[in-house]
């Protein structure tokens, strides 16, 4: 029985550590990797337990997906119009005249 409560409890902390990378919008992958890296929780328990997580909640986990397609959408739009600004502000500074004090 003891083996079975230090089963259920590692589970339900490995459970807790998914709902706080949930908070901050990781993916299941990142996840992964930040629990194995910060907790030292092998992969496989977190895709496992991820997995469980997606079946029992099935209306969430198709919210909170399309919510990252949007913003993954939106990131990478933002990233190219920043390229884009940055681009034209080193075309205009590179355009622009010396100063006339160099004369």
């Amino acid at each position: 029985m003891k083996g079975d409560s230090s089963a259920a409890s590692y589970i339900h902390l490995v459970h807790h550590l998914i709902e706080k990378c949930l908070i901050f919008r990781m993916s299941k992958e990142e996840c992964m990797e930040a629990l194995s890296k910060n907790a030292n929780i092998n992969p496989i328990i977190t895709s496992t337990v991820w997995n469980e997580l997606e079946k029992e909640n099935k209306e969430f986990f198709k919210a909170y997906k399309a919510k990252m397609s949007q913003s993954e959408i939106e990131d990478k739009r933002l990233s190219e119009e920043e390229t884009k600004c940055v681009s034209a502000e080193e075309i205009i500074v590179s355009d622009s005249p010396k100063d006339s004090s160099d004369d």
